[in-house]
């Protein structure tokens, strides 16, 4: 739970700066930022990729196959689904209350309420890094994700008012029962059987093509590569 404390304490802090600021960042500042949360999410990817990596030779060219396979798998599974189109739905539905939003709005607390709070719960990181932080304490993708919801909800209080806090409540209650129900049902189970190593291994390169996305360099649809983490273990088991 660690990783889901920070990412509402990220938000906290964001908010309530907002509201006594009230003054966006300058976009020297924006681009700083940035490039910061980008070499983090790349170091913390990549560095829990390669930890989940290990044994001869062999082993390791076995696990980079099942790492692929699974990515692969996960993306058609995702697409099958449409879980990059749900996510850019609930993007597209916050973008219009930003858009509509005025001063004299009486609905103006509610609607930064729910804007705030499907933003931050709909994003893919979210999700994933829920998974990291029961599977193997694992916080760091979700400590990124708060810094990036705080200064999200930094601009979001101007526009919205003080409801914006109220976010963090389902955004604890989502991300935290699905680190909880990792921790209680899944964890155990998959440590027992050596399975916990290939959905790091999936879930280090997710985490790094996040950081494609906040540099701007590619468009990566994230979500559609999420069930990737589940395909991982099952292709594990089968391949020994």
């Amino acid at each position: 739970m660690i990783g889901t404390a920070l990412n509402v304490i990220g938000v906290t802090v964001g908010g309530v700066v907002g509201l006594t600021r009230r003054q966006g960042l300058t976009p020297v500042n924006e681009s700083f930022f940035k490039v910061v949360l980008g070499v983090f999410t790349v170091w913390f990817g990549l560095q829990l990729t390669w930890r989940s990596l290990n044994g001869s030779i062999g082993e390791i060219l076995r696990q980079l196959s099942i790492m692929v396979l699974s990515l692969i798998l996960g993306r058609l599974t995702g697409r099958l689904i449409g879980l990059q189109k749900f996510s850019n739905r609930l993007g597209h539905f916050a973008k219009e209350r930003v858009a509509h939003a005025h001063p004299d709005d009486p609905q103006r607390i509610g609607n930064g309420f729910s804007t705030a709070g499907v933003l931050f719960c709909a994003a893919p990181l979210g999700m994933l890094g829920a998974v990291q932080d029961g599977l193997s304490d694992y916080f760091y993708p979700l400590a990124v994700k708060g810094v990036m919801d705080g200064l999200a909800a930094m601009g979001f209080v101007m526009i919205f008012g003080p409801g914006v806090l109220l976010s963090v409540l389902p955004l604890l209650a989502f991300q935290g029962t699905i680190t909880l129900l990792v921790v209680r049902f899944l964890r155990p189970w998959l440590e027992v059987h050596n399975l916990v190593d290939p959905i790091n291994a999936v879930g280090g390169l997710l985490v790094f093509s996040v950081a494609l996305v906040i540099l701007q360099l590619k468009k990566v649809e994230l979500a559609d590569y999420l069930p990737g983490l589940a395909i991982a273990p099952v292709i594990a088991w089968f391949w020994h």
